[in-house]
């Protein structure tokens, strides 16, 4: 698929998503103002995790106005554990697209550090006098990348190749950001708990998202779901192939026979004769996910049975959700690179993953 045609695909499916479920994201920005966001962001912290953020901005010099500064205390003793800068808006005349989490400073005992990170999103500036309105995607985006930090500074390994989200494998990098994102889909983020607000309120009247909103929000996510699986397991299996058993030499099969071969198991519509998707996949051949891309699916596999833990013990019991959160902290968040991803799973989860979890939260089971 060009990238014409997949951007096509992608307006058509979201057109769809609007008429399926009566409301277009544009109608949500109001109830996602920057600042209820991160309140309701850093409430899921201290909750889980126990750590309360704060913002320190003017303690640490920044590379422009809009971008903040936060601390990182640890709730129980008040250590000052990490600090983090947000820069949330986009800027499209220096400054790329995207989002992403990057370490500023990683931890060292030898040099005596504490952790620093960047979180670095696109998100709409402030306008007309009102505040930073966000789209759904964009608090998701957030959340995101806020797991990517969150492994960054609450590390508690001071061996700086191994400290964080270094050494991490490849497999498990985005476990912490994925799960993150389940929270987003939770009514105790949106709409507050244990004597927190919620994130979703409407930045003039102090409202909450009406609820059939939220609904409807939970049921979109799993829109197309099934559609989306398959892809991801179509690209993982064709990238996986190509890096292991084809051989360029051998000129009876092209990438694009190969292709059409995986499609036939893993495609619900095959690919044209004139296709040429490889040619653009860049991922597996200059994004570093070369023979790796099966990990966005393995991913989710172990994000969606982290977010279980919490559900077997119900989200609504707030002194088992916190202290699952702390042993998310302990595990996860805590023991870096320096111990095999598979360890540290089963240290959180008492057993190996299962993708029960991910195909009940996708809606295919």
């Amino acid at each position: 698929m060009s990238s014409d045609c997949a951007s096509i695909h992608v307006c058509r499916s979201e057109r769809l998503s609007e008429h399926t479920f009566g409301f277009e994201e544009e109608e949500l920005k109001p109830y996602f103002a920057l600042d209820n966001v991160l309140d309701g962001l850093f409430g899921v912290c201290t909750r889980l995790f126990g750590v309360r953020i704060e913002r320190a901005d003017g303690e640490a010099e920044v590379w422009h106005p809009d971008v903040g500064f936060f601390k990182v205390i640890d709730e129980a003793s008040g250590e000052h554990l990490a600090s983090f800068f947000l820069d949330p808006y986009a800027r499209p005349a220096n400054k790329r697209g995207g989002a992403w989490m990057g370490s500023c400073v990683g931890r060292s005992r030898v040099l005596n550090r504490k952790p620093v990170a960047y979180l670095t999103c696109n998100g709409s500036p402030p306008v007309e006098g009102q505040p930073s309105l966000m789209t759904f995607s964009e608090v998701t985006t957030l959340f995101h990348e806020t797991g990517h930090g969150l492994q960054h500074m609450l590390t508690e390994v001071t061996h700086a190749p191994a400290a964080g989200i270094s050494g991490v494998e490849w497999d498990a990098v985005e476990l912490p950001s994925q799960f993150m994102e389940n929270f987003c889909f939770e009514e105790a983020t949106m709409y507050g708990a244990d004597g927190r607000a919620g994130l979703a309120k409407h930045y003039q009247t102090g409202q909450p998202l009406p609820r059939d909103l939220f609904e409807k929000l939970c049921k979109q996510k799993t829109f197309q779901a099934g559609m989306g699986m398959v892809r991801q397991l179509n690209l993982g299996a064709l990238d996986m192939a190509l890096h292991h058993r084809f051989d360029p030499n051998d000129a009876s099969t092209s990438p694009f026979e190969l292709q059409r071969q995986i499609a036939q198991t893993f495609s619900v519509i095959p690919p044209l004769e004139t296709d040429r998707f490889l040619c653009g996949f860049s991922h597996i051949f200059a994004g570093g996910y070369s023979a790796g891309y099966y990990s966005y699916k393995w991913a989710e596999v172990l994000s969606a049975d982290a977010f279980a833990a919490f559900e077997e013990v119900g989200l609504e019991n707030e002194e088992a959700v916190r202290a699952v959160g702390r042993r998310f902290r302990e595990t996860v968040l805590a023991l870096g690179g320096g111990t095999p991803p598979a360890e540290v799973f089963k240290a959180f989860r008492g057993r190996e993953p299962d993708p029960q979890a991910l195909l009940r939260h996708s809606g295919l089971l």
